[in-house]
């Protein structure tokens, strides 16, 4: 009995690699790896890809710069609603994105609920390369959000209480202790942020289109692709998977890069001589 429930363990475990890792070997045995390199040189690839360095490297710099902070304050607060505001982060993470899309268009959109006011200021936004880059922040933002609340959550509060105590001022606290000790949290979080950000297809889509050069990201660029040059779809499908490879290596790395914070840099943090 125990043989028997053994060997179909393995046989189920078996069907569930292949399943998952023939598709994903099926983008570099369809065309030869030679002509995928020389796909990635087409126009096509290379304005898509372009673009979408651009705006993903725009769109996660302001969310790395707000959200951090916010994350800290939402993650170490308590405060009446504190649950009903962590719902409201969460919110977008279960919209299609396609409903993202249309969102963000009747918002910032020239007929949006902001849209007069930004006429008005001579801003356009839909439909242009700003339109990517919101698009964008908006799909990754409450997942680095969300991670990293629960990051700085995870902080253990009698060093921030200890580091206070020593005089040192509430950016050092922030600075010196709690971005070292959530380091591993928000790197990830970051991370994973940043796939979602690169391989968001649907609300930059609807809300920024797909004009080569201009707004067609990766994503978009395989889409368009499909029907007018398969090997250029293929060429910018296996870049995603090694970019996967490579950010999921990192995601195993960085617990190692910050297993451990020096008793060094805690001293400098909550030193009465060295803080501002």
């Amino acid at each position: 009995m125990k043989r028997t429930f053994a060997v179909t363990a393995v046989v189920a475990a078996a069907f569930a690699l292949a399943f998952l890792v023939l598709p994903v070997l099926a983008l570099f045995l369809r065309v030869p790896p030679s002509d995928l390199i020389h796909a990635l040189g087409t126009p096509a690839a290379r304005d898509a890809l372009l673009v979408s360095i651009k705006t993903s490297a725009i769109a996660h710099a302001a969310v790395l710069l707000i959200g951090t902070p916010a994350a800290y304050a939402i993650g170490r607060g308590s405060f009446r609603g504190r649950a009903l505001l962590l719902s409201l982060i969460e919110l977008p993470l279960v919209l299609p994105p396609a409903v993202a899309g249309i969102a963000l268009l009747v918002t910032f959109g020239r007929l949006g609920l902001l849209g007069g006011t930004l006429n008005a200021l001579g801003i356009h936004l839909a439909f242009t390369q700003a339109a990517v880059v919101l698009a964008v922040a908006f799909v990754e933002s409450p997942l680095y959000l969300r991670a990293a609340i629960a990051s700085f959550e995870g902080v253990d509060g009698t060093l921030l209480d200890a580091a206070r105590t020593l005089g040192a001022r509430p950016f050092r606290v922030f600075a010196r202790v709690a971005l070292p000790l959530a380091a591993a949290g928000l790197g990830a979080a970051s991370a994973l942020a940043l796939a979602r950000g690169l391989g968001e297809f649907g609300a930059t889509l609807l809300f920024a289109g797909s004009l080569q050069g201009i707004t067609q990201t990766l994503p978009l660029a395989v889409y368009a692709q499909f029907e007018v040059n398969l090997d250029t779809a293929l060429a910018i499908g296996a870049l995603f998977v090694c970019f996967g490879a490579v950010l999921l290596l990192a995601l195993k790395l960085i617990p190692g890069w910050t297993r451990s914070v020096s008793l060094s840099t805690f001293r400098s943090a909550s030193s009465p001589s060295t803080s501002s």
